[in-house]
């Protein structure tokens, strides 16, 4: 089992009662890779995968209260399956694509959408809206299950007891293989990176008090809360 620890710090990997880790790196983020959350949001359906990064300060620990910026207007949820890389990918195949992901988890990006749209409608780069620190929550990570089973991951997310966003990985627009043979022709891909794989429709704001329930499949079940930054 993989347990994480500290951002700033290690993933710690357990396997057999044997102990090593990974040093956080880049996150990988694809964007609109579920049709429905596209049209949620009027944005075309892309051709092929959208790509962002975020830094590894935007990692932060899901299990303990999210904390949100609330100076710049909504900030929005959006729930991802996230994968682990243990093997460093460039311009790879799906089976070595495959033999490199060392942990599943889920994880938050979260979205500044009002500044997003500012920065969009200027047609400027929305790193801002997407990679504050903190912008990052994710989960320990469990062994990976096999390839074929990663399309099949329910992804779930519960704002004050109502379910929000109810999706699963077999509707991705582009797979998790392909994805990351996509993504190491343009970015080497390192061990202790993730790549956060799209979200499923259902987005929406958070607010200060909010508390959320975030589970993938019945692999992993979170709960949490919403507290302000400042």
């Amino acid at each position: 089992m993989l347990r994480y620890a500290h951002p700033m710090a290690r993933y710690v990997h357990i396997v057999d009662g044997a102990q090593s880790s990974l040093t956080p790196g880049k996150i990988v983020c694809v964007g609109r890779n579920y049709a429905e959350h596209a049209k949620e949001l009027n944005n075309p359906i892309p051709a092929e995968p959208v790509l962002f990064i975020k830094p590894s300060t935007a990692l932060i620990r899901l299990e303990e209260p999210v904390a949100i910026p609330t100076e710049h207007g909504d900030c929005h949820f959006e729930t991802e399956m996230a994968i682990l890389i243990g093997q460093p990918l460039t311009d790879c195949s799906e089976q070595q694509a495959a033999e490199a992901i060392t942990g599943l988890g889920v994880a938050l990006d979260l979205t500044l959408r009002d500044l997003q749209n500012q920065l969009k409608e200027k047609s400027l780069p929305w790193e801002k809206a997407k990679a504050f620190d903190g912008a990052c929550p994710i989960s320990g990570f469990v062994a990976p299950p096999a390839a074929a089973e990663l399309q099949n991951q329910r992804i779930q997310l519960r704002q004050n007891g109502e379910l929000k966003q109810d999706g699963n990985s077999a509707d991705m627009l582009t797979p998790v293989l392909p994805l990351l043979v996509y993504i190491s022709q343009f970015f080497t891909l390192l061990p202790g990176d993730v790549v956060l794989t799209g979200t499923p429709a259902g987005v929406g704001p958070l607010a200060v008090g909010d508390r959320l329930q975030v589970t993938l499949s019945n692999h992993i079940d979170i709960a949490t809360s919403i507290v302000s930054r400042r």
